[in-house]
């Protein structure tokens, strides 16, 4: 399995989370389908925003950001129980990708519907889907897998997850919807940045051989 590197693998409780899951017979398929339900309920929370009053808009919007986070919390540990506890599987790669891709367009869409900006939502989904797709291929192509950024994954839900809260505060004091739009924005230029930035290792390495 090939991985992004990530500080969190070396945290204490992230090694001792992902231990006492294996000894409870937690397997990395399951932790990657239930990440793929944490992103279809940010989806959900999102999509139902802007239809409800103010005080559950906002609340709506705080769990979405939570739940973006319990979806990078199973990203993270079911490669963790793959790799660090041994329990990976043939089709492995498939159910620890295709999910992730699925999970990408379903939250980013639905930060697209909570702000009325559904085409930029769509617009941002594709392009984090073209990076994404860019990696796969340089490894096809039997080049390095680059997780380079600016804006890999955890860089999306980073941004998200401000653009967010952000917008839940301003839901709060009744201010304009602008959070959304901008983060939104910023991952979709940060997006074709990662994308030109990946194709270019990718030819290099090609033309290296």
């Amino acid at each position: 399995m090939t991985r992004r590197t990530l500080a969190t693998r070396d945290a204490g409780w992230a090694k001792a989370f992902a231990r006492g899951l294996g000894r409870a017979g937690v397997r990395p398929n399951s932790v990657s389908i239930a990440g793929l339900v944490f992103a279809g309920a940010t989806c959900g929370f999102f999509y139902v925003a802007p239809d409800v009053p103010p005080g559950i808009r906002a609340l709506a919007l705080v769990i979405a950001a939570a739940t973006i986070q319990l979806r990078l919390l199973c990203n993270l540990i079911d490669g963790m129980l793959a790799v660090e506890e041994g329990f990976s599987t043939k089709t492995g790669d498939i159910n620890n990708d295709l999910p992730d891709r699925i999970s990408d367009v379903l939250i980013l869409v639905g930060a697209g519907y909570s702000a009325h900006v559904s085409t930029l939502g769509w617009l941002t989904a594709v392009l984090a889907v073209l990076t994404a797709y860019v990696r796969v291929l340089g490894g096809s192509l039997g080049a390095t897998q680059h997780f380079i950024g600016p804006m890999a994954k955890q860089h999306r839900m980073f941004t998200l997850t401000i653009a967010t809260l952000v917008s839940a505060i301003e839901t709060m004091l009744d201010m304009p919807s602008r959070a959304m739009p901008i983060g939104l924005s910023v991952i979709a230029a940060g997006s074709v940045m990662t994308a030109v930035r990946r194709t270019a290792r990718v030819v290099s390495e090609v033309n290296a051989r």
